[in-house]
């Protein structure tokens, strides 16, 4: 049985988020989806899995149904699909931040930097005054990256504010061009950017799991395999499962403990 994998997310205002949380989580149980959904006053994140019909209605729900009724209209939603269930259980987690950067003035739903298609990155990313910057976290990059991106060697996302005030110049980089998983860091690392001076900054639409999509192998300048939110492990191009992600005799825990939450930990 194969099952579909949704990743998500909104800058969006929500102050009943609380108020969400057990209505969310009983719908996608009913639903038998399984994954975790993090709320939070700025908005929501999550990555779930399940039955190709019910991860659809649960996408109708989240986008026309009465719980959110119509907030969730710019959702970036990508999909993926996943040979076995990528996750133990259902989790919705209410949280300060949906993605945490640790920094409150920094708000994506007021300003963010300039949006890049996946079609349109190579042509961008080979430009001589862009700097490229690859905002995960060390053992991510390990696992694969675009050539030429920078490092920010960071354990946790939190970290970034930091690395930003050591190595970065607004008055030296004058064009930056970000990229993560899906784009959820992005956001709030270009928001974040702006508000410290640096006057032209860009990021990749949807992540590297778009680009991996939509950018034949032929054409693409990323190298090695994508780490993902759940037991899958990592996707390659095509958004392709890793051969070595099931029977490998690695423990696997439930990868949204490992990443996800932390992530957004308060």
């Amino acid at each position: 049985m194969s099952y579909k994998v949704a990743a998500f997310y909104q800058f969006v205002a929500l102050p009943d988020f609380e108020a969400l949380r057990e209505p969310l989580r009983n719908m996608c149980v009913a639903l038998d989806v399984r994954g975790i959904i993090l709320l939070a006053a700025e908005g929501i994140n999550g990555t779930v899995a399940g039955r190709e019909v019910s991860i659809d209605a649960l996408m109708n729900q989240l986008q026309n149904g009465a719980l959110f009724n119509g907030r969730l209209d710019n959702l970036e939603l990508k999909f993926s699909g996943a040979s076995e269930m990528p996750f133990n259980r259902m989790k919705v987690r209410l949280k300060k931040e949906i993605v945490r950067l640790g920094d409150p003035e920094t708000d994506p739903n007021a300003k963010v930097g300039i949006y890049v298609d996946a079609a349109d990155w190579n042509a961008l990313i080979k430009q001589d005054d862009v700097l490229l910057l690859d905002t995960r976290n060390g053992f991510e990059v390990e696992m694969g990256t675009f050539e030429g991106a920078v490092d920010p060697k960071i354990t946790r996302f939190g970290e970034f504010p930091d690395f930003a005030g050591r190595a970065l110049d607004p008055n030296k980089h004058k064009k930056i061009a970000m990229f993560c998983t899906g784009g959820i860091r992005c956001e709030k690392a270009s928001s974040y950017l702006l508000s410290q001076g640096f006057e032209e900054v860009y990021h990749l639409k949807g992540g590297i799991l778009k680009y991996l999509e939509d950018i034949p192998e032929t054409q693409s300048l990323w190298r090695g395999e994508c780490f993902v939110f759940d037991q899958r492990i990592a996707l390659g191009h095509g958004l392709s499962e890793r051969q070595t992600s099931r029977g490998d005799g690695a423990d696997h825990t439930d990868a949204t403990e490992i990443e996800m939450s932390e992530q957004a930990d308060d």
